[in-house]
């Protein structure tokens, strides 16, 4: 079972930290991370998965997301660059909504760490940090978006990975 944590400098204005635990090894955890057909499985929460995710995983490449949610057909497209791809322990890429019909209002980059660490026992410890969101509605928009999003990760490791 996964458990989270809000890391440190969680309060802090435009930034979001999440730390998870996850019962699988971190190789299966990167590669969720950096392969489209695995992380169209459990990106974006429940009320907006992904249907779409294109990926070209390379320093200065790009990827694009794009979700829709159930209730209504309406779509989301986000996306942006990765800056650094380490594997299998660190990925940092921008994000941005491609759109302003978002909590976001006009898009602004934001950049996303994600490391991985591995733990005794064959788990992997997720440190997850976003900055540059714009406003505390942002902040709180994006930590439920994420914090789903990684129940829904926790759920494919067990499941289908």
């Amino acid at each position: 079972m996964a458990r989270a944590t809000e890391g440190e400098g969680a309060g802090s204005p435009g930034r979001l930290c999440i730390t998870r635990i996850f019962d699988a090894p971190r190789e299966l955890v990167w590669r969720a991370w950096t392969r489209p057909e695995m992380l169209i499985a459990w990106y974006g929460p429940p009320d907006w998965p992904a249907i779409h995710i294109e990926q070209d995983l390379s320093p200065g490449g790009r990827w694009r997301a794009c979700l829709r949610s159930p209730a209504d057909g309406r779509v989301l497209w986000q996306g942006g660059r990765y800056c650094e791809v380490v594997p299998p322990e660190k990925l940092v890429f921008t994000f941005k909504w491609e759109s302003d019909d978002h909590e976001d209002g006009a898009p602004v980059d934001t950049l996303v760490t994600v490391l991985l660490r591995e733990l005794p026992g064959g788990r992997t410890r997720m440190d997850f940090l976003q900055t540059g969101l714009k406003s505390e509605t942002s902040v709180g928009g994006h930590r439920h978006g994420w914090t789903t999003s990684f129940d829904r990760l926790e759920h494919w490791l067990h499941a289908d990975g």
